[in-house]
Formats: C-alpha cells, structure tokens, sequence
C-alpha cells in the first residue's frame, strides 16, 4: 500500500487519506495478508519499494487527486523505483519489443504478470462530472481516462488493473463517512476475498 498525501499546512493534512489508508490495512490484515507499506511523504528507499513490489501480489496506491493527478511526490516516487525496478529488470526487461523483432507490441516487456494494481482517490470533483458529455471539463471521459498516467506504469510492467476506489465531492456535499464504510466491500469483490 502506498500512500502519496502531501501535506499543505492549514489546508491538506492527510487526515482523509490516512482514513482510507488505514481501512484497507485493516481489511487485507483481516484476511491475514501481510501488509507492506509507504507513505511517501515520510520518506523512503528506491530498493526497499522495488522490494515491496516484488514480494507484493496487490499495490494499492492512496492518493489526492490534486490538480487532475497524484501530488507530484508520486510522480518522483515513480521515477525513482520503475527506473530501479528496470535497472535491475526485475520489473521489466524493455518494452517488449527488439530490434530482432520491432512489430512486437509496445508494453509487452512487464515482468510482474499475476500482480493486480488499484487507486483509492479523494476527489474535490463530484461524480457526476465523470463519464458524462454534459460536463464541459472532462468532456465525457471517465476515471479510467483520468487515471492513465498512472495505471499505464503498472500495466506496462505486466500489471492486472482493478478498477479505482472514489471518494467523491469532498469538500462540498461528500457523505465520506458512507464512502470509508462501503470502502472494505469493495476491496472484497475487486479481489475475490
């Protein structure tokens, strides 16, 4: 589990995402999971998490939707583990092409096949401004499309995608203690527990 909050003091304390963070360890420990993880802000170590991802069957990344994406902590965090994780070509060896063979579809080289990867968000944004034509912004695309940069990591190192975990409207009118509860069901049916 990795947990990207950035704090802003007097604005953004990670109360939130610490509560959702704090749900899914209960539930996978629950389940007798043992449970690996990163709260990015503190700190961390490009091999240890190369490690984590290694040993790990489920990543699931806790993040703000700042400014359309994950605050830019993750984006380094990224940088810094998939590069070790290719260094190493433990978690790819290429992108799946060769020059023996340049055909071969990109994004085929990921060595972590049978590993599923899953976003919890917290969201100013409400729902209904997704997968809707009417709502000028997103122009009618959805979380998945919002979400690419990100999934496209893991599903470029051979990554199942499970679709994300939404807390919606968070600070006008979001019924976010209905959304933490209902947060355990769905981890359930999203991995067969």
């Amino acid at each position: 589990m990795i947990n990207t909050h950035l704090t802003y003091p007097n604005w953004t304390e990670g109360k939130l995402n610490d509560s959702f963070f704090q749900t899914a360890k209960d539930f996978f420990e629950t389940k007798s999971f043992d449970e690996l993880e990163t709260k990015v802000e503190e700190g961390y170590s490009p091999e240890e998490e190369e490690r984590k991802h290694l040993e790990a069957d489920i990543v699931i990344l806790q993040t703000p939707v700042n400014w359309f994406g994950a605050p830019w902590i993750y984006k380094k965090y990224v940088d810094e583990v998939f590069n070790k994780g290719l260094q190493n070509k433990s978690f790819l060896t290429g992108d799946g092409r060769t020059r023996q063979n340049p055909m071969k579809q990109y994004g085929t080289g990921g060595l972590m096949q049978g590993k599923k990867f899953m976003i919890c968000a917290t969201w100013n944004a409400p729902s209904e401004a997704f997968d809707n034509p009417d709502y000028a912004l997103f122009e009618g695309k959805g979380l998945t499309d919002i979400f690419l940069p990100i999934t496209s990591n893991y599903r470029f190192c051979g990554y199942d995608i499970i679709d994300s975990y939404n807390c919606f409207d968070i600070f006008k009118s979001s019924d976010i203690q209905k959304d933490i509860e209902k947060y355990p069901a769905y981890l359930a049916k999203s991995f067969g527990l």
